[in-house]
């Protein structure tokens, strides 16, 4: 065991710390995501078959491995399709981090709080049916129907006028935030949890369905019973007194909006302190039994080579070479994650000279991942051959091919310039010349001018890399 620990601490690298802590906080927000929804017995389960799977693993059980390997495939398609609405939740929630969160005054808390108590109370005595969302951090656009925009401050009176039986948005819900009343005469989503609902009404199970989407406060208050209830976090709970909702009301508050007390390093600890160290150690767990793997392997690579900053007056001599093979050694799981389209060899040419002469291929020549080792590159050196080039002149011919229609005679073909500069081997001067692209006379009904294409042989490079152009100019007459 204590060679095992040595061995982990002598292969540690800062790549292993990041990639641990990144899963660290996945598993934590993933935790704390199951905890606060009825499918934490969806987690339970699937995290002991991601035990079975690191033991395996660890074990090496191939068979358990490949078959879980095929389940769990299969189970993120579905767990993205079932949940997705909770997974949405999820990433809204992230985006919405509590350290961004604007901060509030207790003053005006206060104060929405003792306008909420009061108002629900006289609505409860009155048993005006009543429906009252308290936003917390997650959107509620969404899960918004029909209403209208309001935008008016928090008032006892307002909220009475609202939930009047005469007026036309009572039997919709009110949106509240901010101390301002946003929208009123909203449809909320219902609940489909019959267990919880049972023989309430539409208002309670509207509030149940919202509290199930979203961190949203909702308060009901019962038209037949005069009763008030209130609903978050899936949970759906009727109170006893008008002092039960104002405590529910205030630890809304508190949690939404805390204060500006100094809070410890402890103090962060403490909280959710489970779910921190079951995340630590699903992540060390996980990087054990997948990403720390001590038997090494070897693999040949056939790789490219790249010449770069070559002079413009040279150019190698062809067949110059172009590959070369490299043998690397790490870790299997090293190997899947790296991608061997990246690696290349990359030569600087800017001190290479005329003459034969001969390379030497390094480590640093080649680009490959940095968990990875390089045992071997053959051939260790090559050899090219390097001319310089001149400036020349070559004549330039234009090619063609038909025959003109019978009633027209070709008369003359000019080529403007006759001749172009390039840079290329001393011996082109000798029998080279430079053609257009084959013109077709079958097309021509009249004497034109065109810039074609030209064609240039090999080893031949411009100045300042700009192509040449050449204006071919056909001219025809009729038959006499």
């Amino acid at each position: 065991m204590m060679d095992f620990l040595i061995n982990i601490s002598r292969d540690f690298r800062v790549a292993d710390f990041f990639d641990i802590a990144i899963m660290v906080v996945f598993f934590y927000i993933i935790m704390l995501w199951f905890k606060r929804t009825v499918y934490r017995f969806v987690f339970i389960g699937i995290s002991a078959l991601g035990l079975v799977y690191v033991l395996a693993r660890f074990f090496q059980l191939y068979v358990t491995v490949f078959v879980l390997q095929g389940f769990f495939a299969i189970l993120l398609i579905a767990i993205v399709v079932i949940f997705q609405e909770d997974l949405r939740r999820m990433f809204e929630r992230m985006v919405m981090w509590r350290l961004l969160r604007k901060r509030r005054s207790a003053v005006s808390t206060h104060e929405e709080i003792d306008i909420l108590g009061r108002a629900v109370n006289k609505l409860a005595l009155r048993r005006f049916g009543a429906l009252i969302v308290l936003k917390g951090n997650d959107h509620l656009d969404r899960h918004l129907k029909g209403g209208f925009l309001l935008e008016g401050k928090l008032s006892e009176p307002l909220l009475e006028s609202i939930f009047d039986p005469h007026s036309v948005g009572h039997d919709g819900a009110v949106v509240i935030e901010n101390n301002r009343v946003i929208k009123f005469g909203c449809h909320l989503p219902l609940s489909f949890n019959t267990l919880k609902i049972g023989n309430l009404g539409l208002r309670h199970t509207a509030a149940l369905g919202l509290a199930e989407r979203s961190d949203a406060l909702c308060i009901v208050v019962s038209e037949e019973r005069g009763t008030i209830s209130i609903a978050r976090e899936e949970l759906l709970e009727r109170l006893d007194n008008p002092e039960q909702l104002i405590k529910a009301l205030e630890l809304f508050y508190q949690e939404r909006f805390p204060g500006g007390e100094t809070k410890t390093h402890l103090s962060w600890l403490r909280k959710n302190s489970r779910e921190k160290a079951i995340a630590i150690l699903l992540a060390c767990g996980l990087w054990l039994a997948i990403g720390y793997q001590t038997e090494s392997v070897r693999r040949d690579f056939v790789v490219p080579i790249e010449y770069r900053n070559l002079a413009p007056d040279l150019i190698i001599e062809e067949p110059k070479p172009k590959e070369v093979t490299v043998t690397l050694t790490g870790s299997e799981q090293a190997f899947n994650l790296s991608n061997p389209q990246m690696l290349k060899i990359s030569l600087d040419m800017s001190k290479v000279h005329e003459g034969n002469q001969k390379l030497v291929l390094e480590r640093n020549n080649l680009r490959y991942p940095p968990n990875l080792s390089v045992m071997r590159i053959e051939p260790g050196r090559i050899q090219i051959t390097a001319h310089r080039l001149v400036l020349i002149d070559l004549p330039v011919r234009a090619q063609t091919f038909g025959k003109l229609p019978h009633r027209l005679a070709l008369r003359q073909i000019m080529l403007t310039p006759r001749s172009v500069r390039v840079m290329a081997l001393p011996q082109s001067k000798k029998d080279v010349e430079i053609l257009t692209e084959p013109i077709d006379l079958n097309n021509i009904n009249g004497s034109l001018t065109m810039t074609p294409k030209l064609v240039f042989p090999p080893n031949i490079q411009f100045m300042d890399n700009k192509q040449p152009q050449v204006r071919v100019t056909i001219k025809v007459e009729q038959k006499q």
